[in-house]
């Protein structure tokens, strides 16, 4: 057995914290919620697991940050006689250890195997053993077009790199070795990978922050194709495209790296890319979501950064993917009780969306800054809710929005009045203590191993029954991004050690949903 396996084995042993933060003591919540005339029901937490904070994969660097989106391989779900259930699931972590500045990390997605044993028993009294458990098993790593890696870097403040057939890419100038060590230098494609699609071919969709942009890559790791979104989402400084996400190298923070202004005033927001990706059933859409607003649109206040913009393509021919409609999704607000009242409500932002079958979504938000890691423990908003897109304008078919200069809403973050936005819907919270305790998890309280984390940023689904899902009966999986905090880190091949500032050591944890769907959802074709 390797020390990867055996290093993850002694992190899966059973732990369950003696205390119980509850409001409520009911095993299963049975919660019922209809969004535009279809039900849906969030029955229980059905499993937690996680992979060590100091995990590391065949390449020598940390694994961490492995919940930036998920993808379970359908082909490989399979229930067991004894109730059990395998798998296979890849996990996409983001641009590498960044808490104290970016490096030179190649992104990359992991392919994990699991066992999932179902405790329909737990309770707070006699809280479950983690029974999710992963194993790891490989890295793809990802490269451009001509063999180059990529890497996690900020991109440059102008400047991109070219290749036939592609749109211009963003790219990174760096020197030594990207990690503050001696080296040739280099320029590279960055991506902060943030979704994930697997195909059934073996390539990956990967939608990116950076861009932001749509990448698709070989089953060995090499980009095969790029989207670049409407102009209106393209950064913009000084009147020229600006790709920079003011988030300097490890090396040059405070140095060298500054760009202005910081905030880009039109585009995507720093770091507020394309965070939700998803595909239909069938394979021939693509589905993509902004974290939040654009700048022009209210996105430089969490305040008004409500108004975010869903697109559409058609892949039918990936090599020839076509813009095909555009939504406006109103993103949910909270109130944050850190915040004095003039700073209240805020608007949540959305981490990560799964198409349901048709006109309806998935989609998960939540608030920052609360959890594991954080001064403060408790979230009051993280949840995966609904969407639906039915009786949205389609901003694409009603033209003038998409151009550098064109605003859906005004900079305050009030939506032009001519467009109806998606119709959303609450759903499931995993904030629910009398569900974590059964676990030895919570939410708020002291800081220990039981913590829920902070970042919760994937969803994936497999059918209850291990085949289809003709009763409806769904598990939802759910993987946290640590942000790769550990005291026994290390990147570019395990030649750079790293001990997080902050002194905690995040595992990646993992949460298991079951729900029902609406009746004959079917979100995948009939073959299992």
């Amino acid at each position: 057995m390797s020390f990867l396996k055996l290093a993850f084995l002694a992190g899966f042993a059973a732990t369950a914290s003696a205390t119980a933060y509850v409001n409520q003591t009911s095993k299963s919540l049975h919660h019922f919620q209809p969004c535009n005339g279809k039900q849906y029901t969030y029955q229980e937490l059905a499993g937690y697991g996680y992979v060590p904070s100091n995990a590391r994969d065949e390449f020598g660097d940390t694994i961490g940050g492995m919940g930036s989106a998920l993808a379970l391989d359908r082909s490989q779900w399979k229930k067991l006689a004894n109730g059990s259930y395998t798998g296979v699931v890849w996990a996409l972590p983001d641009r590498g250890w960044n808490t104290q500045g970016t490096l030179n990390f190649q992104p990359r997605v992991h392919k994990f195997n699991l066992l999932f044993t179902p405790n329909e028993t737990a309770t707070v009294v006699n809280p479950s053993p983690n029974n999710l458990h992963l194993w790891y098993s490989e890295t793809i790593r990802f490269f451009g077009p001509d063999g180059t890696p990529c890497t996690g870097l900020d991109a440059d403040a102008t400047g991109h790199i070219t290749f036939a057939g592609f749109p211009d890419l963003p790219g990174a100038t760096y020197t030594g070795d990207g990690f503050g060590g001696a080296g040739p230098g280099g320029k590279r494609i960055v991506i902060d990978s943030e979704g994930i699609i697997l195909n059934d071919d073996g390539t990956f969709w990967i939608s990116d922050e950076y861009g932001p942009f749509i990448y698709r890559f070989s089953a060995a790791g090499i980009m095969l194709g790029a989207i670049r979104p409407v102009d209106a989402i393209i950064p913009m400084r000084n009147g020229t495209e600006s790709f920079s996400a003011d988030s300097p190298a490890v090396y040059d923070v405070g140095v060298s790296d500054d760009v202005s202004p910081a905030d880009n005033p039109t585009g995507r927001d720093n770091n507020h890319g394309f965070e939700g990706l998803s595909a239909s059933g069938d394979g021939k859409t693509l589905w993509v979501l902004l974290q939040a607003a654009n700048n022009q649109e209210g996105g430089l206040s969490k305040q008004t950064q409500r108004y975010s913009r869903l697109l559409k393509y058609d892949i039918t021919k990936p090599d020839a993917p076509r813009y095909a409609r555009e939504f406006v999704v109103p993103l949910p607000l909270y109130n944050d009780p850190t915040a004095k009242a003039s700073k209240n409500p805020k608007a949540a932002a959305q981490s990560d969306i799964f198409n349901v079958q048709g006109d309806q979504f998935f989609i998960l938000s939540r608030d920052s800054s609360a959890g594991n890691g954080q001064a403060v423990t408790t979230s009051v908003y993280r949840q995966i809710d609904v969407f639906d897109i039915s009786v949205a304008t389609d901003v694409k078919a009603a033209g003038g929005y998409d151009c550098a200069t064109c605003n859906i809403a005004s900079s305050a973050g009030v939506l032009n009045s001519s467009i109806v936005p998606v119709t959303y819907c609450s759903f499931l919270d995993f904030n629910v203590n009398s569900q974590l305790n059964r676990f030895g998890l919570h939410n708020g309280g002291v800081t220990d191993k039981g913590l829920l984390n902070e970042k919760w940023e994937s969803i994936g689904i497999v059918p209850v029954d291990g085949g289809v899902g003709d009763d409806d009966e769904w598990f939802v999986f759910s993987f946290s991004d640590n942000d790769f905090i550990t005291q026994d880190g290390y990147m570019n091949g395990g030649a750079y050690p790293y001990s997080d500032a902050s002194g905690f050591n995040l595992d990646n944890q993992a949460l298991v949903f079951k729900i029902s769907l609406p009746a004959h959802s079917r979100p995948f074709p009939r073959d299992p």
